[in-house]
């Protein structure tokens, strides 16, 4: 067994999903995951949504970089946060606020329970 895992969306099918129906703000959202890694309390893979605005809450820490798209994260209480290819984030046990696709985003994800 090989110490290493390339994130190779084509070894694993995509889950597709939406936000909760109480939680959705705007638009009509839809996820597809790419579940990578699963071991123990640690996931890692590729995460996609399309348009729209849904509130979201964190119990676990997540660390996330955007491949592609527009996003717009707002804590509650807290000024938007525009996320484009490139940029990077950390959001902790405890976050409360919305998340806002404005254009088609994917990110790489690394999630501890």
């Amino acid at each position: 067994m090989s110490h290493m895992l390339k994130f190779d969306l084509s070894s694993v099918g995509a889950e597709v999903g939406a936000p909760a129906p109480d939680r959705l703000i705007s638009g009509n959202p839809e996820f597809r995951t790419w579940n990578l890694e699963g071991a123990g309390n640690l996931y890692a893979g590729i995460w996609e949504a399309t348009p729209g605005k849904w509130r979201i809450v964190y119990d676990e820490w997540e660390y996330f970089h955007i491949l592609f798209g527009h996003s717009i994260v707002t804590e509650e209480d807290g000024e938007p946060l525009h996320l484009k290819a490139g940029d990077s984030l950390v959001l902790r046990p405890g976050f409360k606020g919305t998340w806002e696709v404005v254009e088609t985003s994917r990110k790489d994800y690394v999630i501890r329970l």
